[in-house]
């Protein structure tokens, strides 16, 4: 039953990075509006972190990198952060994003950190 439930974390975080990876590439506009100010080179940070996920999702398949992997999301994800906080704290730059929409953003990034930490640890740490 564990092993079944961290194939799905898998799953989802494989999902979630290389499909939003792939966005920073096909949308890169919402991901540069999403950036803060105080921020520089937005489009490049995009590009980088676009690659980045997409690389750090295919790291999750073999068990071998696995576990790497995850370390690198959860990274990755604490680093993208301050998009979502200055989304959060600046609803009117966002109208098209309702205000619930935006504090429930950060709840499912801190259950998103949970899994990924969790489906990528070895399955003897998980007992």
């Amino acid at each position: 039953m564990k092993k079944a439930a961290s194939y799905l974390g898998l799953g989802i975080a494989f999902t979630w990075f290389m499909f939003g990876g792939i966005g920073h590439f096909t949308n890169p506009d919402f991901f540069v509006a999403i950036m803060p100010p105080y921020l520089p080179w937005h489009l490049e940070i995009v590009y980088v972190s676009g690659v980045l996920e997409v690389l750090f999702a295919g790291m999750l398949l073999p068990p071998s990198t696995r576990q790497l992997a995850g370390n690198l999301l959860i990274l990755l994800t604490l680093a993208v952060t301050p998009a979502n906080v200055h989304m959060w704290m600046n609803p009117d730059l966002f109208p098209e994003v309702g205000p619930l929409f935006l504090s429930l953003r950060l709840v499912v990034q801190v259950i998103l950190l949970f899994v990924i930490w969790w489906s990528t640890r070895d399955v003897r740490w998980q007992r």
